[in-house]
């Protein structure tokens, strides 16, 4: 009775202090419960004193959702959560994590709940008080502004409904739902969001529901996104040289394509994206005649097709259309390509399928709003961002393990008929009333999880995905940087790269023209050391010991230029920048480079044709030679050990030019030249290919 009494005046206190007013600077939904508790006779058992009043609120309507009181929650979550969520400094915010959970995985079963304000605005709430869980931290919080959530409350209740958010791309997802808000999520933005994905759950369901490709596709198949109906935004297939314009449609196995006939479509060609058919799906460049002009394509290539097909999608400015199917149909490939990998099969399969789906689906609902110009797709579809991310095929196998430890699960608690808070993406598209689950929904009482745990978020914890995510993101973000300052050294002009390119070289050049120094015997005495020195070190074995020493030097110097350099700038490459060249001379610059590419090709290919003609003897004295030359050679390289072998080799080269050896050097190299120019080369003849005659003819 004391305590009762003296939360009924603090409910009364709090009335009339109108507390609640600093969340939205006017009569709120908090203002009236908060009177409806002070009013209730059961207000007592509804407070909890370790939560503020608005998480007191929050909590009133989980304990409604869920037809029990709060104090009941509170034995509940005190009887399954461990001593180090129960601690006071976490209480707070894990019990409010354990009720909005247990109250999301009910909601989330009634059919067309995206559709009720009053879920829109219960997981809206639910966020904003997450920050305030305590009692003593709602004061954190401005009086005077709208309330709104930051990306770590958002990242900690969306994802708990896996149509609002995906624990991979939350944080992209938040970022662009606050791109024109300042990095705080409003309820405005968010309300328009979910009313989004409500339409794009509609729109998607009654694609599956029609007729399209009723004769083709599988039965399990369903109809993801569909282009080309209307005539101002067509869709143009290209095979070879033949363009045909029509429809494009994609389901959840693949990719199908009905050209466009006079009054009505032909049948449909269909793309596997489900199958292990080495597909390349990448962005192209398209135009009349086989030109390659306009970026506004798709090219699709397997082993199953002869040549690649290309999917058009004109538009008048930009190349937004393509960007979008590149991303859903890379998504779809992606997804396919992780189920075969890993040997995903049952439930957990249908559950990859439908996390691809949803990212789709929350891409089509980011589209309606409209929200950014440019929008990168691949960054709101969970499998197109683990192909990118360092570090993706981490979170792809974490996500793998945790599919088939839920799967065992399953198995092993098939008879159990314990209450489970557990809520999967497949679950959630059955719970939609979609028909995108491969398989009968499952109920909600086959199994038995911890109420700690919904689908991929833990009460109070970081599940091992999180935790692959986060570290993937720390790697990105290094990324990101590294890349800025890759883009930020690149040079326009040959000129300009080619004065980089002999400034990094330079130590590398000069190193050279010291051994070519050596070699040529310019100073007789340092040839004559270095020659023992290099000979003494082959003839005992020290030659790997002397790379060894190589490697531990460079890694000495690192650290020492690491040491010494603490708090210092970077030291930059000083370049001499050439001076700057016409157009004419630009021109004339890349004719002489072409000019002496083809000549170095040329020289290749007789070198080449020289030694085909040798080993066909097409000149069997020259043949003969060489044969003799190779027999010696193979004869010493099996018989001589390696480092003697070595040491002859290297004494051989080395005093060539030494001033005893000098003249005969000479003339071995003019003999060889000789030899070398009298050996004809092997004929060849060009063919034209008829294949390509008559693609042209046509």
């Amino acid at each position: 009775m004391p305590m009762s009494s003296k939360t009924m005046n603090m409910l009364e206190g709090l009335v009339k202090d109108s507390s609640f007013k600093w969340l939205l600077g006017k009569q709120s939904s908090f203002d009236e419960e908060i009177e409806e508790m002070g009013r209730s006779p059961s207000a007592g058992t509804n407070w909890i004193p370790e939560l503020s009043p608005v998480a007191n609120v929050v909590v009133r309507r989980c304990s409604k959702i869920l037809g029990v009181s709060a104090n009941d929650l509170r034995d509940s979550f005190k009887q399954e959560a461990s001593e180090s969520l129960k601690q006071p400094s976490l209480f707070a915010r894990n019990f409010l994590e354990y009720c909005c959970f247990r109250a999301l995985s009910l909601s989330v079963g009634v059919t067309g709940h995206l559709a009720d304000k009053k879920f829109r605005r219960l997981t809206f709430d639910m966020m904003v008080v997450w920050e305030v869980p305590a009692v003593a931290s709602q004061a954190l919080l401005s009086v005077e502004e709208d309330a709104t959530v930051s990306i770590e409350a958002f990242s900690r209740i969306a994802p708990a409904v896996p149509i609002i958010a995906d624990v991979i791309i939350c944080e992209n997802l938040f970022g662009m739902l606050t791109s024109s808000t300042g990095g705080r999520l409003q309820f405005s933005v968010y309300d328009k969001y979910l009313c989004g994905l409500e339409r794009a759950i509609k729109k998607m369901r009654t694609q599956s529901e029609s007729s399209l490709l009723s004769g083709v596709r599988l039965k399990k198949e369903k109809i993801l996104e569909i282009d080309g109906t209307v005539t101002t935004q067509p869709v143009l297939e290209h095979v070879g040289m033949s363009t045909w314009p029509g429809r494009l449609i994609l389901t959840d196995h693949s990719l199908y394509f009905e050209a466009l006939k006079v009054v009505s479509y032909d049948k449909p060609k269909r793309y596997d994206l489900s199958e292990d058919l080495k597909q390349i799906v990448k962005a192209e460049l398209t135009g009349p005649w086989g030109t390659r002009l306009f970026d506004k394509a798709v090219s699709y290539k397997s082993i199953s097709l002869s040549e690649p097909v290309v999917m058009e999608f004109p538009e008048l400015k930009g190349h937004t259309r393509r960007d979008y199917w590149l991303a859903i149909i890379r998504e779809v490939l992606y997804v396919h390509r992780y189920i075969n990998k890993y040997k995903i099969t049952g439930l957990a399969r249908d559950e990859a399928l439908s996390k691809a789906v949803l990212g789709i689906i929350r891409v089509q609902a980011i589209q309606e709003l409209s929200l950014t110009n440019s929008m990168c797709y691949e960054n709101l579809l969970p499998f197109n961002l683990c192909d990118q991310l360092p570090g993706g095929d981490l979170i792809l196998e974490t996500l793998a393990e945790m599919s088939t430890s839920r799967e065992i699960h399953r198995s092993n608690r098939s008879k159990d008929t314990a209450g489970t808070l557990h809520s999967s993406a497949s679950d959630m598209v059955s719970q939609l009333g979609s028909v995108f689950g491969g398989s009968s929904p499952r109920s909600r009482t086959s199994e038995k999880t911890s109420s700690l745990v919904l689908g991929e978020v833990v009460v109070g914890d970081v599940n091992p995905l999180e935790r692959a995510v986060k570290e993937s993101r720390k790697n990105y973000e290094k990324v990101v940087l590294a890349q800025e300052t890759v883009n930020g050294v690149k040079m326009e002009g040959i000129d300009t790269n080619l004065a980089v390119m002999k400034e990094l070289m330079l130590p590398v050049m000069e190193t050279g023209n010291v051994v070519l120094s050596l070699l040529y015997w310019d100073d007789p005495m340092k040839s004559t050391v270095f020659c023992l020195f290099t000979s003494l070190i082959i003839w005992k074995g020290w030659l790997v010991y002397v790379f060894a020493l190589a490697s531990l030097f460079s890694a000495i110097f690192m650290v020492l230029t690491r040491c010494f350099s603490k708090g210092k700038l970077t030291v930059e490459l000083k370049v001499t920048a050439p001076p700057p060249m016409s157009t004419m001379e630009q021109l004339l610059a890349v004719q002489n480079g072409i000019s002496e590419l083809e000549q170095n090709i040329q020289d290749g290919n007789i070198i080449l044709l020289k030694f085909r003609a040798l080993l066909f003897s097409l000149f069997p004295q020259a043949s003969e030679k060489f044969a003799v030359a190779m027999v010696v050679a193979a004869t010493m390289l099996a018989f001589v050990p390696g480092r003697y072998l070595l040491l002859v080799v290297f004494v051989e080269l080395f005093t060539r030019y030494s001033p005893p050896r000098r003249a005969s050097t000479e003339r071995l190299i003019r003999r060889l030249r000789e030899w070398w120019f009298s050996i004809p080369a092997a004929p060849v003849i060009l063919q034209h290919d008829d294949k390509n005659e008559t693609k042209k003819k046509k």
